[in-house]
């Protein structure tokens, strides 16, 4: 299936594998049913040097491309959801906007304990009050001396309560729309002004944190500004250009996750006298998810490409994540359906690949928006 892989893209891809069957997937449910976020997961990931796949070399990172970090993600996905939900909120989030418009200064002090895996990144963009119109936020900075006062509420932000550094979306001129928006690095260990007021208890991904915080009278030195002021939507946009990517992949290694627990049932559960697989009804579902599986990683994989080749990949990662997303949830869906009974009860892996998928739909651009995005970019 990846035979169009170059080779040193196959020995990342199989050495990630093999970690997650060995050390992931054996506790892949316990976590969930713990609602654990798993530490020492990740810092296997760093000594491993996984937490800066794309970052550069110069920064801490493994100085990879976006297809290598892509192929990652997908291996994560395969036997955690939640874990791969934090790598990639972590990575696409909350290190690569430092590397793609911070300063050297910030690069060093933010980007490199980031990269190599010392601690985790998160991304506040969501607000209570908004939800696909990401920019119509409350949370303000407002400038004062050479310190900005941050005040406002996030919602549903990844990694919030396990991060060492997050980059928060606020508003610094109120007139100006769009161009009104600024990214400002906030350090929640050491900032006053810092709390998680909620951790949710969700449908799935139970073992990846996702938190409401509050900023109240914050203060961030200027240097702490991503850019320059009002820069932060276009910021935003070009991060998501990315970040669809990687959900994209999540998505696939979650259908693929689910896609070879139904195949490796149906061959061993027999009735009537032989395998179900034996079946039709059964065959044909399982050979529909494989070819869904196969569709959704081509595109995902293509977008990855183009991006790496700095390419314009805003209809191409929308179009992916589009795909991928919703193709995981059906894959999900009908692995239940194979194992029947079983895959009802948590013994089985498809309930838990089945309640991760559905946010895969909804997480960095609800399939409606990225309907909006593609029609957008046909100029619709």
């Amino acid at each position: 299936m990846d035979f169009t892989l170059p080779g040193e893209h196959r020995m990342i891809r199989d050495a990630v594998r093999e970690f997650c069957e060995a050390e992931i997937e054996p506790i892949a449910q316990e976590i969930e049913d713990e609602h654990r976020f798993p530490e020492e997961i990740f810092d296997a990931l760093a000594e491993l040097d996984l937490m800066g796949v794309p970052v550069s070399e110069a920064y801490g990172g493994a100085g990879a491309d976006q297809l290598a970090y892509a192929l990652v993600c997908e291996e994560l996905g395969s036997v955690s959801g939640s874990i791969g939900l934090s790598y990639a909120a972590h990575t696409s989030l909350g290190a690569k906007p430092i590397e793609a418009f911070g300063t050297d200064a910030q690069k060093e002090r933010w980007l490199r304990p980031l990269a190599k895996g010392e601690h985790l990144g998160a991304w506040a963009l969501t607000e209570p009050g908004s939800g696909s119109d990401a920019s119509d936020m409350d949370t303000v900075a407002e400038k004062d001396g050479d310190e900005y006062v941050i005040n406002g509420t996030k919602q549903f932000i990844t990694n919030a309560n396990v991060a060492g550094s997050v980059l928060v979306k606020a508003v610094t001129d109120p007139g100006a729309g769009y161009d009104g928006i600024s990214t400002f690095i906030v350090d929640p260990r050491n900032d006053d002004g810092f709390e998680v007021t909620a951790v949710w208890e969700k449908m799935g991904l139970n073992a990846s944190p996702t938190c409401e915080i509050q900023f109240d009278d914050l203060r961030v030195p200027e240097d702490r500004l991503l850019g320059e002021e009002g820069e932060g939507w276009e910021q935003t946009k070009r991060t998501l250009d990315g970040g669809r990517i990687s959900i994209a992949a999540l998505s696939v290694g979650l259908g693929r996750g689910a896609f070879e627990a139904a195949r490796e049932y149906a061959r061993e559960r027999e009735q009537f006298g032989q395998p179900i697989s034996k079946f039709d009804a059964i065959r044909d579902k399982i050979v529909s998810m494989d070819r869904k599986l196969e569709r959704a990683r081509l595109l995902t994989q293509k977008a990855a490409t183009m991006y790496d080749a700095g390419e314009d990949v805003t209809r191409i990662s929308s179009l992916a994540k589009l795909d991928a997303s919703e193709i995981c949830r059906e894959i999900a869906e009908d692995s239940v359906q194979v194992l029947g009974g079983y895959g009802y009860t948590e013994e089985f892996s498809p309930q838990r690949f089945y309640r991760d998928a559905k946010l895969m739909e909804i997480g960095e651009g609800t399939s409606e928006i990225q309907h909006l995005v593609v029609g957008r970019e046909l100029g619709l």
